[in-house]
């Protein structure tokens, strides 16, 4: 049987390792994690996923301290269209994380940064081109557009002079999707790059109804491989969503797919962004712990471990501080439903809301626990010590496992010993 390493993706020029590791938000797909994979010659995503949190954390800026300031005044109304993002300041950010991530870049690899369309941030186009145009400005190789995707978001930043030397790309679960895509963009003259094709095995925000169990990954990329070779059409096709092993990538490749996105099994790496004993709950995770539901206030199915601390917690928006969510008008399905459970509970000190929640904070303090179909079997991939705690992996075995892996096996990591306190 082939390896995934008899397969090359062709990204323009440059050739790579067909591997791509998905975009995870907020800053779990870290740029340790990035770096690691541009380094081994395949592609890796950094998000940029409530980034001023992120440049916060990572680099001691105080964005988010200067923002909730700045609309402390609102905190207690229902009425969220004051508050708006600074769009410097989101530039800036965004600059930094991106230049310090590829300050550090070695190897053959590529870089790109994921760009969640659905963070619509009180200024949908705005802050959607601030971020596109920043992340160019910094050097980033390319930008995946994600989780909603707007059609026009191309035009946005046509007249950015690494318009067309930059790589670009889209993720779509359709091929109406992409239709409806290129059919938009047409008068720029300028195609995706690549498309990611994620299936309904994906983690985090789907592209599926609560249906999502009758769609198949291997069905729609077929469907799209033939009608851009019908339409002649030179566009890399990326599968995504529940591709667990080398042998699973080659079957892809084999019908035709250009590379392959992965990002479960990267959830327990020691590079990945989540806290380790958070990784720990990935690892002790069955099947049966795994949900699909409509809590996200985007509108879309979201997977998710559904022992996350986030599901049905009652907290109190704070949009002054983060509002990733707000509309363009200033709403969030989640302001709207913490307010009705507030009127419908009064003098309750801490309510609960089941139907929506709060994704920017308990997303920005890992309460959410948004996996693939598949993390049920990480427990597979390593070695459990004697305390029952599961081995972390390093990020160049998982990429070197999907590599080089034949025969649907996963190469175990060698045993290390725990680390004792004195």
């Amino acid at each position: 049987m082939k390896r995934l390493d008899d397969f090359r993706l062709q990204m323009g020029q440059q050739e790579l390792v067909p591997i791509v590791i998905g975009g995870m938000g907020v800053d779990i797909s870290s740029s340790d994690l990035a770096l690691q994979a541009a380094r081994l010659g395949g592609v890796g995503h950094i998000s940029d996923a409530m980034v001023k949190t992120v440049t916060d954390r990572r680099y001691k800026t105080k964005y988010v301290k200067a923002k909730q300031a700045m609309y402390q005044y609102n905190v207690n109304s229902e009425d969220k269209s004051a508050v708006k993002f600074d769009l410097g300041d989101l530039a800036e950010a965004t600059r930094m994380h991106v230049e310090r991530t590829m300050a550090r870049k070695q190897g053959p690899g590529m870089v790109f940064i994921n760009c969640m369309e659905k963070l619509t941030m009180n200024g949908p186009k705005e802050t959607l081109r601030v971020r596109m145009a920043s992340a160019l400005d910094a050097g980033i190789d390319g930008i995946t557009l994600a989780a909603g995707l707007h059609l026009g978001s191309f035009a946005l930043i046509e007249d950015h002079p690494r318009f067309r030397h930059a790589k670009l790309g889209i993720i779509v679960s359709s091929l109406r999707a992409l239709q409806l895509f290129l059919k938009k963009n047409s008068r720029l003259n300028r195609l995706p790059d690549y498309v990611v094709v994620e299936g309904p095995l994906a983690g985090g925000h789907l592209g599926f109804g609560m249906d999502w169990a009758q769609y198949d990954l291997a069905t729609i990329v077929a469907e799209i491989l033939a009608w851009l070779k019908a339409e002649q059409l030179d566009i890399p096709v990326i599968p995504a969503g529940g591709i667990f092993t080398g042998s699973d990538a080659v079957r892809f490749m084999e019908m035709g797919a250009s590379g392959v996105q992965v990002a479960t099994r990267f959830t327990v790496t020691q590079e990945c962004g989540l806290p380790d004993d958070i990784k720990q709950e990935y690892f002790k995770a069955n099947e049966e712990d795994i949900e699909v539901n409509e809590i996200s206030p985007t509108g879309y199915p979201m997977r998710m471990i559904k022992s996350s601390p986030g599901i049905g917690d009652g907290i109190r928006p704070n949009c002054e501080a983060y509002g990733y969510l707000l509309d363009a008008n200033g709403k969030c399905a989640y302001v709207t439903s913490y307010n009705r459970e507030v009127a419908a509970h009064p003098g309750v000190r801490r309510i609960s809301v089941m139907d929506k929640t709060c994704l920017c904070t308990h997303m920005r303090n890992f309460d959410i626990w948004t996996c693939g179909q598949l993390t049920w079997r990480l427990k597979d991939t390593t070695v459990r010590h004697a305390d029952g705690s599961y081995q972390l992996l390093s990020a160049e075995h998982v990429f070197k496992d999907y590599q080089f892996s034949t025969d649907d096996k996963v190469q175990l990591p060698e045993p290390q010993a725990l680390a004792t306190t004195p």
